[in-house]
């Protein structure tokens, strides 16, 4: 059976574990009472004894048999009635006292100094756990009623919009229909339904065409002032106010014209979207734009409320609900813990030291705090369920779960299984690979150059692909041992994201199907097949059918956000850079050896260099080269434009800093290019000069900002005061290994004397160590991102809402 400690430690909120019960620190006092009262029987049974055996020497042999064998035991219970004091500066009750203190919450005291600690530490807890839970219930219930505003305006926006797009619809069909020819009219007869008259007999003139379309873009624009008064007036009744608008009474006196200018002002209603994307960022210019530009004549449709807009709205409002719902259920399992550690740490108190009273007033103080008794959450809770259900999955109460409380899928042995098979065949397909290669000569043969080529650009770029996957198993694993959240903090669905087994399978499925394809390569070399080289162009197609795959296999969902993510990095600074974006942007810096393989790859393959001309086609040609050059700093700027975005949007100076370790990587990439086109002494001390100063501009960026060493009077020496490993030595010997693989560069300017296979090999070699860097790093980045989120007690994201009032715009 699982001891609670070690059940109540593995349960608790990872970035709430300072506010819940110090459960160890309670039993370890409980330790203390228990040892206390063990030395103290001790030492009262010796006593005992002594003054037995000293009776009085003057009586008799026969008075000195005259000792009870119930003597010792009336003196221990004399020893251990409690001695009921009033309550003074020691926070003990008197006995006739105890609904008072009850109702004040004291309790009664033991003589015994480690009980008095334990009661004592036991309130500070109880303290600490109502305080934090009346913060985040507060809290919570503010954002509630939040969201039932957000919700209200959302449902008569869009009635507002609703109404307005059947009446434009109506009165489209009205111009039409007056458009067509139609009989002459004994008499001019009302139209009933459009309350007009049908005056112009027969076919319809230009003239009369045009007044026509000159009253529907004036009924537009009457129309466009309507929704922008109707959609105000929806917002003003739900408390949100326009900064610059007249009031209701003052509209009511003024003219119509006056009435129409107020509605064109820049105070018209704003939908609050984030410029996520570079579709909401040119809508965003545009408004603003048209808003500066705007003047009193001007059409009042410009009021932008739209039914794309309404759409975004309606998604935040969900996303806010299922973030709400999140931090709800959070705070009832923070409640039910507490409850139940109080529970078991009293009884264990009681057990050991035989206070029954003392322990009895602190249960029902425990029963009657707030964190154990408030009602609000459950409410609020079953509130927001039914919101959820009735206005966002048309009361499908299965579909509304499936998004407030989605389920991790569990973990099944088939993946284990897999992992275990392909991890076999690839080291059984490496070995006949390896004999192979050795029987045929394939690599000691100075004729094979272009054999050479192909199989270490294309399958090297997969062998890196492989690592990158083990290593972030790898991370996930460490992660998930040390209970750090990485779903929340990159904002992963906890039903979805990859754990460590299959980012496991990924690797090993990847390699295996690599090295059956150098075999197969290999195979159809040695007979002499004018196709061989077509088994890597197969490799390369295959992938990519996979990665975009649309069928729901391969981890399609995992695909598509990697996809996703891809495409926010490439379009850097137009995208909203998340926590995962900048992560990602962040791996591809150590992957730069990998693009230059796709650029190969891609040179040769796509070109038909494999059938007609020789790998050397591609590699010697000018173009070839420049793209090489613009590749090895491409994923730099890519850093670089979201450093830049996020200091627009945060206004934080440490975003430039960050941008400015970037652009120093981008210059020592120029210098070394530079260096191997004119290796001159003057460019390899720029080599020595550029690369210094980025990789210390890096050392400096890695263990300061990303890690969060060197922090000024730290309890730890040159590390932070809280962390997770419990081996401090580990976190130095990563910022030595750090340190030696940010070093790697040196290479370049020693110039190792080596063959053909041995270059390609040391270069394959410091690619992969540049990637086992990256994983190392990427552990101690993610502990520094959840000590920060543990520190500001961040749990459930913020979903930014989006009907505000203009003074918050």
């Amino acid at each position: 059976m699982v001891k609670f400690s070690r059940e109540y430690e593995a349960s608790i909120i990872p970035e709430w574990k300072a506010a819940f019960v110090d459960y160890k620190g309670l039993k370890k006092l409980i330790k203390k009472i228990k040892i206390s009262r063990r030395d103290d029987d001790s030492s009262t049974s010796s006593a005992l004894i002594a003054s037995s055996g000293a009776g009085d020497r003057g009586e008799s042999e026969s008075e000195s048999f005259s000792f009870s064998v119930l003597d010792p035991v009336r003196a221990l219970a004399a020893r251990l009635a409690p001695r009921v004091q009033a309550l003074g500066p020691n926070n003990s009750v008197r006995e006739d006292e105890e609904g008072s203190g009850t109702d004040s919450g004291e309790l009664v005291r033991s003589w015994d100094k480690h009980e008095r600690e334990f009661l004592e530490r036991a309130d500070e807890e109880l303290e600490k756990v109502n305080s934090f839970y009346g913060a985040q219930e507060a809290e919570l219930l503010a954002r509630g009623d939040a969201l039932l505003e957000q919700l209200r305006i959302l449902a008569d926006v869009k009635r507002i919009l609703a109404d307005h797009a059947a009446n434009r619809r109506r009165n489209r069909g009205l111009a039409r229909t007056r458009s067509m020819p139609t009989p002459p009219p004994l008499s001019a007869s009302p139209n009933v339904s459009s309350g007009r008259y049908l005056l112009s007999p027969g076919l319809a003139s230009p003239q009369s065409m045009s007044d026509g379309s000159l009253e529907m873009q004036q009924a537009e624009t009457a129309e466009g002032a309507a929704v922008a008064d109707e959609v105000m007036a929806a917002l003003e009744r739900n408390g949100v106010s326009f900064l610059g608008l007249p009031g209701k009474k003052d509209a009511k006196k003024a003219d119509a014209g006056a009435k129409s200018r107020a509605l064109q002002m820049p105070a018209t209603v704003r939908i609050d979207i984030p410029a996520s994307n570079p579709g909401r960022t040119a809508l965003k210019v545009w408004e603003e734009l048209v808003n500066v530009l705007r003047k009193d004549g001007a059409d009042p449709a410009a009021a932008f409320v739209h039914r794309k807009k309404v759409q975004h709205a309606e998604k935040n409002i969900r996303d806010a609900f299922m973030a709400l719902y999140r931090g709800l259920e959070l705070l009832k399992k923070f409640s039910s813990l507490n409850v139940k550690a109080f529970t078991k740490i009293l009884k264990k108190f009681v057990k050991v030291s035989e206070q029954q009273r003392a322990t009895d007033l602190f249960s029902q103080k425990v029963k009657r705090s707030p964190f154990s008794s408030s009602d609000k959450v459950l409410q609020l809770a079953d509130e927001v369920e039914s919101l959820f259900t009735k206005n966002f999955t048309g009361n499908d109460r299965m579909v509304a779960m499936k998004y407030l409380k989605p389920q991790q899928l569990k973990n099944t042995h088939m993946i284990t299984f897999l992992v275990g098979l392909f991890t076999g065949t690839f080291v059984s397909l490496f070995i006949i690979y390896a004999i192979l290669a050795h029987v045929s000569g394939i690599f000691a043969s100075a004729g094979n150059t272009a054999y050479m080529e192909v199989v270490f650009h294309v399958f090297s770029m997969f062998a890196l692909i492989s690592l990158h996957c083990f290593l972030y198993g790898c991370n996930l694993f460490m992660w998930k041992s040390t209970r750090i959240n990485q779903n929340f903090i990159f904002d992963f669905a906890p039903n979805t994201a990859l754990t460590h087994r299959d980012a496991f399978l990924m690797s090993a499925s990847i390699m295996c199907t690599v090295v059956a394809a150098l075999v197969i390569n290999l195979f159809l070399r040695n007979a002499g097949a004018s196709y061989a080289n077509a088994v890597p162009g197969g490799l390369l197609v295959l992938s990519i059918g996979v990665l975009f795959c649309p069928f729901n296999v391969f981890y399609r969902s995992t695909r598509y956000c990697f996809m996703r993510i891809l495409r926010n990095i490439i379009f850097s600074p137009f995208y909203k850079v998340l926590m995962a974006d900048f992560f990602m942007a962040d791996q591809l810096t150590s992957q730069v050896p990998l693009l230059r393989h796709m650029e190969f790859a891609a040179c040769y393959f796509m070109a038909g260099s494999f059938k007609a001309n020789p790998y050397e086609t591609c590699t010697n040609g000018q173009q070839y080269k420049h793209i090489a050059y613009v590749i090895s700093f491409l994923p730099y700027y890519w850093r670089a434009m979201q450093c830049l975005r996020r200091y627009l949007e945060e206004h934080d100076m440490n975003q430039l800093a960050n941008a400015g370790k970037y652009v120093s990587a981008m210059v020592a990439a120029a210098v070394k290019f530079k260096y191997a086109a004119t290796p001159t002494p003057f460019w390899v001390l720029m080599v020595v000069i550029s690369s210094s100063g980025a990789t210390s501009y890096q050392l400096y960026w890695d263990f300061v900002k990303d890690w969060g060493f060197f922090t000024p009077k730290s309890k730890n020496l040159w590390l932070r005061d809280e962390l997770i490993l419990k081996n401090k030595s580990i976190y130095y010997l990563s910022m030595v290994l750090n340190l030696l693989l940010r070093l790697a560069w040196t290479e370049s300017v020693m110039k190792f004397r080596v063959g053909k296979v041995e270059t390609r090999l040391l270069d394959f070699s410091l690619a992969s160590l540049e990637i086992i860097r990256r994983g190392h790093w990427n552990f101690y980045r993610l502990e520094n991102e959840h000590l920060n989120n543990v520190g500001k007690f961040r749990a459930v994201k913020t979903v930014p809402l989006p009907f505000r009032e203009l003074e918050t715009d």
